[in-house]
């Protein structure tokens, strides 16, 4: 990042993230977007950041009143000190005053010429050094034209400039003809967006389209506004992110599934679980939690579609104490809402994850609420890719679950990820001698042997149990096997 410029701190963590340290000082940036996308916001964390380091401020306010401000401040718990001045620059008498209407020149001169007066001298008298005007429609519309609307946003930068401010210009994109005179004349845009799914809740993101002289993270990074702020999840990109992870084998507690696994799964690697839905892909992923908490280690469960209540009920049944784990600090557990959440939000809630907890066991269940999450499915691909190879750079076992669309014979995957994952494994059921079992085959293994066989397993009271290779049967894999030998290679349904 270039360190030729000074920055102020937008308050915002995230955006300074993306900003390579915040805005830059003593520079005009216009921060845009449509009504409710959270520009004020934005704006008024940006004053109180240069409050805390005792750096004045002051909000010109030409849309809403010093009232509604102070009470949004408040509505996040902040308190507007006495480093920020709002001036609340209402519109002149003569506007709503029909008995003051002139005539002979144009109302719109005399107004602009007196708000821009007034702008002037409210900077004069505080000498701020942050600058927060709201909005540039109501200059727009008071210009009238480009010319004028562009000269008189270039007088107002450099006379900033002479004031050695940091402004930030607001616009709220509401007028007929937006005006992009001033992408050109700011330091820096950013802007903000704001996307209403046909279900859930609304997502909000906003990316940096220009800044000048600082290098920045482009692309759009998801951001949410609740109580205390914004918060910015800056978009992941793996390669920024060179980790020395060591591949070494992770143990799953069961012989026969490490024996099939070449010796087991591999830190700094991705397992995709597939299989129907009730085929074990959950319980085989928290044999792996359950091995991690045995070693010592930390481990987290993202958990998509099932309710955390039945999922620890349904994993204590078999031994494993999920409840436990949490409590002792050692497993960290988190619903997530689909209909709620961002990509961004959840790829940022899995690197703080990693990064602050120092996990090394990462368990995903499943993939399809994940999808639900990302109705592109092009960018689903896309945004798992970076996940996972971050993941795997900061040598984390990372296992995925994903049902398979179909229960016997012909399977469909919702998304087909498999090329990104490091090992594959595949469940299925089967029938045979009038019984619905459940069988087990490695697919894909990058970097290591694997067995080559399949296997049945039963899931019992201490959770998976593998048996035998299954040597006398061939289509187990469509669903109907046909029995070619003479042992008798199945489990015994009693044992």
């Amino acid at each position: 990042m270039s360190k030729s410029l000074l920055r102020a701190s937008t308050g915002v963590v995230g955006l300074d993230y993306i900003l390579g340290g915040g805005l830059a000082r003593n520079r005009l940036h216009l921060l845009e977007g449509n009504p409710g996308t959270g520009k004020t916001t934005i704006a008024l964390q940006f004053l109180l950041s240069g409050a805390e380091q005792n750096e004045s401020g002051i909000y010109i306010s030409l849309a809403e009143t010093e009232a509604e401000l102070r009470d949004g401040a408040r509505s996040h718990g902040w308190t507007i000190g006495e480093h920020i001045e709002i001036f609340e620059l209402a519109p002149p008498e003569s506007v709503i005053d029909p008995a003051q209407h002139q005539s002979l020149l144009y109302s719109s001169d005399l107004e602009l010429g007196e708000t821009v007066q007034r702008i002037v001298e409210a900077i004069g008298r505080v000498k701020p050094q942050r600058v927060v005007i709201d909005s540039l429609s109501e200059i727009r519309l008071l210009a009238q034209s480009s010319l004028r609307y562009r000269r008189q946003i270039l007088a107002l930068k450099h006379y900033f400039a002479q004031n050695n401010s940091t402004v930030v210009l607001l616009d709220d994109l509401t007028t007929e003809s937006t005006d992009r005179a001033v992408h050109s004349i700011a330091h820096g845009v950013i802007h903000l967006d704001q996307l209403a799914p046909i279900y859930g809740g609304e997502r909000r993101r906003l990316r940096v389209a220009k800044c000048r002289g600082q290098d920045f993270v482009d692309g759009y990074h998801d951001f949410t506004i609740r109580t205390g702020g914004i918060q910015v999840f800056p978009r992941l990109v793996a390669a920024e992110h060179r980790g020395a992870g060591t591949i070494a084998p992770v143990s799953s507690g069961i012989p026969e599934l490490d024996v099939l696994l070449g010796g087991g799964a591999n830190t700094g690697s991705s397992t995709l679980i597939l299989g129907p839905a009730g085929a074990g892909k959950s319980i085989l992923s928290l044999h792996y939690i359950a091995e991690a908490v045995k070693r010592g280690e930390r481990a987290a469960l993202l958990v998509f579609d099932e309710e955390l209540g039945l999922l620890f009920a349904r994993a204590l049944a078999m031994g494993i104490d999920l409840a436990a784990m949490r409590d002792a600090g050692k497993l960290i557990v988190q619903q997530m809402d689909a209909a709620e959440l961002t990509p961004g939000e959840f790829s940022h809630q899995v690197r703080a994850s990693v990064d602050r907890d120092g996990i090394r066991t990462v368990v995903i269940d499943s993939l399809n609420g994940y999808q639900a999450a990302m109705p592109e499915e092009q960018f689903l691909i896309l945004h798992l890719h970076e996940l996972l190879q971050y993941l795997n750079r900061r040598g984390a076992a990372t296992f995925v679950t994903v049902a398979q669309h179909g229960l016997i014979g012909d399977m469909r995957l919702p998304v087909d990820i498999t090329y990104l994952a490091d090992t594959v494994i595949l469940l299925r059921y089967f029938e045979a001698l009038g019984h619905v079992r459940r069988a087990i085959s490695v697919m894909k293994k990058r970097g290591g042997h694997h067995e080559s066989t399949i296997r049945e397993f039963r899931i019992t009271g201490r959770g998976l149990e593998l048996g035998q290779p299954l040597m006398e049967f061939h289509g187990i894999l469509r669903g109907v096997p046909i029995y070619v030998g003479s042992s008798a290679p199945l489990m015994e349904r009693n044992a």
